[in-house]
Order: C-alpha cells, then sequence, then structure tokens
C-alpha cells in the first residue's frame, strides 16, 4: 500500500488567506509531488459539532462555503489547486463507518486519559467550559482516531 494522506477542516466558517498560507498550500504541494497514493480531505462537520452543539445550523451552513471555498466555478480543478482527480473530498457525516468506529474505539480508552490528553485540557480552559464538558468534545480525539483509521 502506498502512501495516503488524511486532512481536512471544520466548517465553522468560510476559509481564508490564513488557511490557504497555513494549510491548503502545502496540501496542492504534496498533492502533486506524486508521492501520494490517495490524498483525502475531509469537510469535519462531526468535529465541529463538539464546540458549536448550540448552533448546528452554523456548522451546516458552513460545509456548503468551506466546499465552495475549495471550488472554482466551472473549473475542473479547485480554487487554491486541489485537483479532485488526484484528492477526494468528503463530508465526515457522510460517512456512516466513522461513527461506528468512534463508538467501538471509545470502549477501548478511559475517561481518565481522556481527560489528561493535554490538548483537550488547553482547549477545555480556553473554552472556559468548566463543570459542563460536553462528552463528544471530550471524545474529539478519538473521533479523530477513527477518522485516520
Amino acid at each position: 500500500m502506498g502512501k495516503i494522506i488524511l486532512t481536512g477542516d471544520r466548517p465553522t466558517g468560510r476559509l481564508h488567506i490564513g488557511h490557504y498560507v497555513g494549510s491548503l498550500r502545502r496540501r496542492v504541494e504534496l498533492q502533486n509531488s506524486g508521492k501520494f497514493e490517495k490524498i483525502y480531505i475531509m469537510i469535519a462537520d462531526a468535529q465541529a459539532l463538539t464546540d458549536n452543539f448550540d448552533n448546528p445550523e452554523k456548522v451546516r451552513s458552513n460545509i456548503g462555503e468551506v466546499a465552495l471555498d475549495y471550488m472554482a466555478a466551472g473549473l475542473d480543478y479547485m480554487a487554491c489547486g486541489i485537483d479532485p482527480a488526484k484528492s477526494t473530498i468528503f463530508i465526515q457525516s457522510q460517512i456512516p463507518q466513522l461513527g461506528e468506529l468512534t463508538f467501538y474505539y471509545l470502549n477501548l480508552v478511559t475517561l481518565a486519559r481522556l481527560e489528561r490528553n493535554p490538548t483537550v485540557k488547553n482547549e477545555i480552559k480556553m473554552r472556559d467550559f468548566g463543570a459542563s464538558i460536553p462528552a463528544g468534545f471530550l471524545c474529539y480525539p478519538v473521533s479523530q482516531t477513527a477518522d485516520i483509521t
């Protein structure tokens, strides 16, 4: 099996020049390098709900916005240079196996381990959840593991 890339964006707003400089430009370079057999770009709508649970319409409407930001009307490639012949773009929630795999993986990790995750701890503090941490947010790394698998 050849090398595979999985990357993506959470649809919490329009993409902007920061996305291009920070990741989109590099995705195009990797896509065109010939070093990867498959490239998957995920619109991570399910993950976006972990900290936007109070506004699912924001996430829903931004799925289309992110997709439009990728595309150039009437062209056979994306505006930022992503080529659909070389890269597969998909919406996370449209792949039911990801949710199923997340459920099974959740049985392999303890609550204590999730609570010790430094990234999750920092994000919880930054969002000031206090004692009201959404379970989905706490389990975000498990969802990412399912995506990667």
